[in-house]
């Protein structure tokens, strides 16, 4: 990351972007980050509410929610926020509307993670399965889920009978999300993540077996979340990621036995891209290979490798096309220049600097550390604690 001290020739960065059917300010987009700051019923309070409006007014042309549960059954933090029940939307209508306030966009991002579901999380009810494309249990263990109390372990996964259910939970959710303000939703890995991958996908049926069939939940997803907000719905994937998440400092879930070989991963994604920007999404996100949070299971990294842009960027002919993963103000600049994206997302920048584009048009020093021992928050610690206590500079 930059750390300037007089004002970068950031000009094309701050020139305005029709985004489905809104306009952001900037391409500076902060990417979802899990914080963990909800209450106990999954409901986004007042802390949540300022941690987002400081984003806001730092200049975040367009903010994603952190990952978003679409029911007591998809979880795999504590305190992740839902979006299933009115109490929930209520919570979020709170924070969509300060954010609009402050003159940002806010989409949400919707979650569910499938067969990493911990299985004592507070909202899992003891009767509830855990899910996956297959009956194959995640991998990981302790160092995977080191900031959790309670086990760590993963629960065996059984195999979802009908991915139709899971279609409409997102749906749903999508609905839920418009009620709360949100701007649009996000579909990110995780589930669709799983179905789409051979190695987790074992199944016989129209779900699974060829790059159609495996791709099908996800762009069944997708067809649905258009249904309910239009062409303000986006997709992120994370091809070269050996597990279905963000690439921003999250968590390395050592998600398993996910590792299709790298020709596999390209025909598969290939396949997904080309078909999902059919639909007119209002933008795709790549996520880039993070080697710091890719797994080693069995002496192995779990990661593919290779250059997304040129990869995948030829398929996306509708959407926007918007990058993430250590990517810096100066490499946003150019790659937008070249018309190679047209923005960028950043994770832990905004974390640590609440006015992190601000900072970027005036030249200022990106000077503050995460304080990564609060990242997820803990209740017996002040929840402010490395989450709305980062101070921005003087304009």
């Amino acid at each position: 990351m930059s750390n300037p001290s007089k004002p970068l020739n950031m000009a094309v960065l701050f020139t305005p972007l029709d985004v489905g059917d809104i306009t952001i300010a900037n391409r500076i987009g902060m990417s979802a980050m899990t914080r963990n700051r909800a209450d106990a019923r999954r409901i986004p309070n007042n802390i949540m509410k300022k941690y987002y409006l400081q984003r806001a007014l730092g200049g975040a042309g367009l903010i994603v929610s952190e990952a978003t549960l679409i029911s007591p059954q998809s979880s795999q933090y504590d305190r992740s926020p839902g979006i299933w029940n009115m109490e929930q939307v209520a919570g979020w209508k709170k924070i969509t509307n300060v954010v609009h306030l402050a003159g940002s966009k806010i989409y949400c991002q919707l979650w569910h993670v499938g067969r990493l579901n911990k299985s004592d999380a507070e909202t899992q009810s003891p009767t509830e399965s855990i899910h996956g494309p297959s009956d194959i249990p995640a991998r990981g263990g302790r160092g995977c889920l080191h900031f959790l109390p309670g086990n760590s372990e993963f629960g065996i996964a059984t195999s979802i009978p009908d991915p139709l259910k899971f279609v409409q939970l997102f749906k749903d959710a999508a609905a839920n999300a418009k009620l709360a303000g949100f701007d649009g939703v996000e579909s990110n890995g995780f589930l669709v993540h799983q179905f789409l991958d051979s190695t987790s996908n074992r199944r016989t049926d129209k779900w699974g077996g060829s790059c159609e069939n495996r791709a099908r939940l996800g762009l069944e997803i997708l067809k649905g979340l258009v249904e309910v907000f239009g062409p303000n719905v986006s997709l992120k994937i994370s091809p070269g990621m050996g597990k279905p998440g963000c690439p921003s400092l999250s968590l390395a879930e050592g998600q398993s036995n996910i590792r299709m070989p790298l020709q596999d991963t390209i025909e598969t994604f290939s396949y997904f891209v080309s078909e999902a920007d059919k639909l007119k999404l209002a933008y795709i996100t790549l996520a880039r290979y993070a080697p710091h949070i890719d797994p080693t299971i069995d002496g192995k990294k779990r990661g593919t490798p290779h250059d997304l842009l040129s990869t995948y960027g030829k398929f996306i002919n509708n959407a926007k096309t918007f990058l993430v993963g250590g990517v810096s103000p100066e490499e946003a600049e150019e790659l937008v220049k070249s018309g190679q994206v047209n923005g960028a997302f950043f994770g832990m920048p905004w974390l640590a600097h609440p006015d992190f584009a601000k900072r970027i048009g005036h030249g200022k020093r990106m000077d503050n550390l995460p304080a990564m021992s609060h990242l997820y928050g803990d209740v017996n610690v002040d929840l402010c604690l490395g989450y709305t206590d980062y101070p921005a500079v003087t304009y």
